[in-house]
């Protein structure tokens, strides 16, 4: 049997079964043709979709996962990690966070072609290879935009005390309701008694 480490994120299995089917997923252009008789419900879609929907950049993916930030207020500056790049140098890296301060994660992404149903943050903290915490925020469903767009997930609070000192390896993941994986990535915080 595979080690609970080495599954993806995406795979493990929630502790409670919600019991939720999402809907069959339609094209944006299947949408805008639906009621092209209707003016209000033309005017709603435009609304909600905005003008750029139909001005879709088909060389970029989808959804695209810019950054993450760890959002404190006691912190000397917001704790920002660049989504764009090489991500396993997230791994070699550490943030850190001292230990019991409430934080906040901000994620920023851009929806380009086609509306994206249930938006998920998900990630899995381990600490010496033993599990010890999971957080699922749901983000959303989102139209295409133009402009990037940002959810802040509800506040945490770090691990406190001084047998909570140390590494914590983290496992996140950007997923959606059909199961497509937009971005999984690896990093590590470390919890100290203080910001250095």
């Amino acid at each position: 049997m595979a080690d609970k480490n080495d599954l993806p994120i995406e795979e493990e299995e929630d502790e409670r079964n919600l019991n939720y089917n999402p809907p069959a997923q339609k094209s944006l252009q299947e949408i805008q043709e639906l009621d092209k008789d209707d003016e209000s419900l033309v005017k709603y879609k435009q609304t909600l979709l905005g003008p750029e929907a139909a001005m879709a950049d088909l060389s970029e993916p989808n959804v695209k996962v810019t950054r993450l930030t760890l959002l404190c207020d006691d912190a000397p500056e917001p704790i920002t990690m660049d989504l764009t790049g090489d991500l396993s140098t997230l791994k070699e890296k550490s943030f850190t966070l001292q230990d019991g301060v409430k934080y906040r994660l901000k994620i920023l992404f851009k929806v380009n072609r086609e509306i994206v149903s249930g938006l998920k943050y998900r990630h899995v903290t381990y600490r010496k290879g033993v599990r010890s915490d999971k957080v699922v925020c749901m983000v959303g469903s989102y139209g295409p935009r133009a402009e990037e767009q940002e959810f802040l997930c509800p506040a945490d609070e770090a691990p406190k005390g001084l047998m909570s000192h140390g590494q914590y390896q983290i496992k996140s993941c950007f997923i959606d309701d059909d199961k497509n994986v937009h971005l999984s990535w690896e990093w590590n915080l470390n919890i100290s008694k203080d910001w250095n």
